[in-house]
């Protein structure tokens, strides 16, 4: 709805509310005048008691939790007391032209003691409850709205994406070409022992003991079996050239060129291990290094130490 139709319609609620105000309002006077009112307080009397509704209804609108709950019960309790005041005007025709007895609105006694107990508590109660509802709802705190995070996307998947290149620490030393081309093979301790047990062993003399004549006598000969193992033997023989990898290993100079072009239209403080490593596809190690190199090369290159 647009914001014409909106005042239109509140205007209409307005007038509605108006016109019902002053139809109860007729009927609450000669009430109050009944009770013993004067004049003047008679003509307020409706003010006190519809207008308290209004003051729950908007205390129902700005309240939350209890307070709501609380200021729903005074809307209700006094929508039914200008009810119950209404209808009692309306079943004793007396009252319209003020010609009833003083303190005289039923015939029966207990009703009438009731009636009256009604109508003059009402005021009383507006000052209780009016007074209640005001406090609660100057002292009432809306719950704050959450501003709005920039680039939320961007932000987590920044957080995701993190990786340990990118921490404080030492940089590792240079990878020379030759330590890449001979890497050092550690040997197969189950491939060793299967060997020494295959290899003859010479006897081990006891100590003191007599020499043995190699002349008609034979040598005994000990021999040392390798313990059974549960567990499957690795591969020892020479890998395939179908199983390796087909990127060819990439020398240091090879990966700073790689990592200049990467970057030469970013500028210094793009210039990331992560960053390198994701457009390279090195090691966090690597990347490291390339970035604290080309950081130095740019710095001296605009004359800053």
């Amino acid at each position: 709805m647009n914001s014409k139709g909106r005042k239109l319609l509140v205007a209409a609620l307005v007038v509605v509310v108006g016109m019902a105000f002053r139809v109860s309002w007729n009927a609450l006077r000669d009430i109050a005048n009944a009770i013993g009112a004067d004049h003047t307080a008679a003509t307020l009397y409706p003010f006190v008691v519809d207008g308290l509704m209004a003051l729950a209804l908007v205390a129902t609108l700005v309240l939350t939790g209890d307070d709501r709950k609380f200021a729903l019960r005074v809307l209700g309790t006094y929508t039914g007391a200008s009810l119950v005041l209404n209808y009692v005007h309306g079943l004793v025709p007396a009252l319209h032209g003020a010609t009833v007895d003083w303190g005289r609105l039923a015939d029966w006694d207990p009703a009438n003691w009731a009636l009256v107990l009604l109508a003059t508590s009402l005021p009383v109660g507006s000052i209780y409850f009016g007074s209640d509802l005001v406090a609660k709802v100057l002292h009432h705190q809306p719950a704050p709205i959450p501003a709005p995070v920039a680039n939320a996307e961007e932000s987590t998947e920044t957080t995701v994406k993190r990786s340990t290149a990118d921490l404080p620490e030492s940089t590792p030393a240079p990878i020379t070409a030759s330590a890449v081309a001979n890497p050092v093979r550690t040997p197969n301790p189950v491939a060793l022992g299967f060997l020494k047990s295959a290899l003859p062993l010479k006897p081990v003399p006891a100590i003191g003991s007599a020499p043995v004549n190699s002349i008609g006598s034979t040598p005994q000969r000990t021999v040392t079996v390798a313990a059974a193992s549960t567990r499957p033997r690795a591969a020892t023989g020479r890998v395939p050239n179908v199983a390796r990898s087909p990127q060819p290993k990439r020398t240091q100079a090879q990966l700073l060129d790689e990592a200049r072009k990467a970057t030469a239209n970013l500028p210094d403080t793009k210039v990331t291990a992560e960053g390198i490593r994701r457009e390279i596809h090195t090691s966090p190690a690597n990347a490291r290094m390339l970035r604290d190199t080309i950081r130095t090369e740019r710095a001296a290159a605009v004359g800053t130490p």
